[in-house]
């Protein structure tokens, strides 16, 4: 029986078309809008069964149907005698780290010894129940390997004690783990390269580990020049990088996907922490974040809506156990560039002058890397 099924109104006007009709089977698709090949083989099917035009035209839709799938009545009949599994432990294991749905499937068997499925037929069933649910995004996102880092849209303003004007725009930071969905945030007064590696930091010392990946939006503090695939590191966030031992990875331009978790995040957080604080005014950055923090703590513990547990049951869980440890010294945040050597042999950074090595075949040369904590 055609795995594809149509109604058995339109099964009865297959029949109709090309029994009393006398049309060819492209002529029949063309009318009812199928394909030329489901035509042919609902007609080889029927025939096979032995039901011909003057029986089908006598049959309701019900008995009809009866007729037509009983074969594959018969069979969902034998796969429910089966034990049923739950295809949402199986997503949420699947996560672990070395877990396979063979590993899963025999733990399956283990615990239905006498009445269990195949491994094909569990692997079928999971992946059926993977395309409709709308529970999880169509990437696998490995515990401990990913960490989405971005700025959200939104800013909340930071207001001069005693008067209504706006000294700072506060940028809100948003890192996300993309096991479990674990967030952190903290507000920032720029986007500046200092501040975003900084808060890179901060974040990992709230995970209290290291992911194996980060994967940053193409903004300049990250990217010194955005390529779709072989973009180039700020070298500033470098350094963060090799303290932490942690790669980079940006997100491709142009490929949404690559950065579905942070956008994700990003709307969490200015829907359950942003949208709680636009009534509220705030005179100095360290009393916008604690206010971020504690609703932050609310939203890791509020439950999901179609998964169970929390944000923060999910990290204790997966992403916890699985990240790297923080190294023993505090990273301490290093600028990195690149000056040009003045004909004194100096360099100028940040309007001080540091001597290098004397040699005529420097001068004038933009090459001389200098890094200033």
């Amino acid at each position: 029986m055609p795995t594809e099924r149509i109604s058995m109104r339109k099964l009865k006007e297959i029949m109709r078309l090309k029994f009393d009709a006398r049309l060819t089977n492209r002529q029949i698709a063309c009318s009812i809008n199928i394909s030329p090949a489901t035509v042919s083989r609902y007609l080889t099917s029927i025939a096979n069964k032995g039901v011909t035009w003057p029986q089908a035209q006598s049959m309701s839709e019900e008995e009809l149907e009866g007729q037509v799938y009983s074969d594959s009545t018969v069979a969902q009949s034998k796969l429910a005698q089966y034990s049923a599994f739950d295809c949402a432990y199986i997503q949420t294991e699947l996560k672990r780290k070395n877990v396979t749905k063979q590993l899963l499937w025999e733990e399956y068997c283990q615990q239905n010894p006498n009445n269990h499925y195949s491994y094909s037929q569990y692997c079928t069933i999971y992946r059926e129940w993977n395309a409709k649910s709308d529970l999880v995004m169509r990437q696998m996102h490995i515990a401990g390997e990913k960490l989405f880092v971005d700025y959200c849209g939104h800013t909340i303003p930071l207001y001069c004690h005693g008067s209504e004007e706006v000294y700072a725009n506060a940028q809100i930071f948003t890192a996300v783990l993309g096991a479990s969905n674990y967030t952190f945030a903290e507000a920032t007064l720029t986007q500046e390269l200092a501040n975003w590696v900084e808060s890179h930091a901060r974040a990992f010392d709230y995970f209290g580990g290291i992911p194996k990946v980060v994967v940053p939006d193409n903004l300049k503090s990250a990217i010194s020049k955005a390529c779709k695939y072989e973009p180039d590191i700020n070298p500033t966030y470098h350094q963060l990088a090799l303290h932490y031992n942690v790669a980079i990875i940006p997100a491709r331009i142009y490929t949404p996907r690559d950065k579905a978790k942070a956008e994700v995040g990003v709307q969490v957080v200015q829907r359950w922490i942003l949208a709680r604080l636009r009534n509220h005014k705030f005179y100095a950055l360290h009393e916008l974040n604690a206010a971020i923090k504690l609703l932050l703590q609310d939203l890791n513990n509020r439950k999901f809506k179609k998964l169970p547990g929390t944000r923060a049951s999910a990290f204790l869980e997966m992403d916890k156990p699985s990240l790297q440890p923080l190294p023993l010294d505090r990273y301490e945040y290093t600028e990195v560039k690149l000056a040009r050597v003045h004909i004194d042999y100096h360099i100028q950074v940040h309007k001080r002058y540091y001597s290098v090595l004397l040699c005529a075949a420097y001068i004038g040369k933009k090459g001389c890397r200098s890094a200033c904590n």
